[in-house]
């Protein structure tokens, strides 16, 4: 076996197992879905069915659902209902928008990966 097809081999071979050990270690969304605001981390990606549980009118105090994408070019074409606008771009100057309550539930969105 030539070389290159050693590298090559072995080069798949540690993709793959980093693919297997990633995949291994997320949470499925069925299990995110049923845990409760305590159990989150600023990490988490949710579903629908967990922002749908949390959407109330008027919003609760202990929930802020954050707009993350451009106010102008996205937030005010279209937004969830009681969202507020902090785009990512701004969150540093922003932070006072945020509640006092330290432990309150902050769900952000996006546009996705661009």
């Amino acid at each position: 076996m030539s070389i290159k097809r050693f590298a090559a081999l072995f080069l798949c071979i540690g993709l793959f197992m980093a693919l297997a050990v990633g995949c291994a270690t997320t949470k499925p969304a069925e299990d995110a879905a049923k845990a409760s605001p305590a159990d989150w981390q600023f990490h988490d990606i949710v579903n629908v069915d967990f922002v749908m549980q949390h959407i109330t009118v008027p919003m609760a105090e202990d929930v802020m659902i954050i707009d993350a994408r451009p106010k102008r070019a996205k937030y005010d074409n279209g937004h969830i209902p009681g969202a507020v606008s902090i785009p990512d771009s701004q969150f540093d100057k922003m932070t006072a928008e945020l509640p006092a309550n330290k432990d309150a539930l902050l769900i952000f969105y996006c546009g996705g990966p661009t």
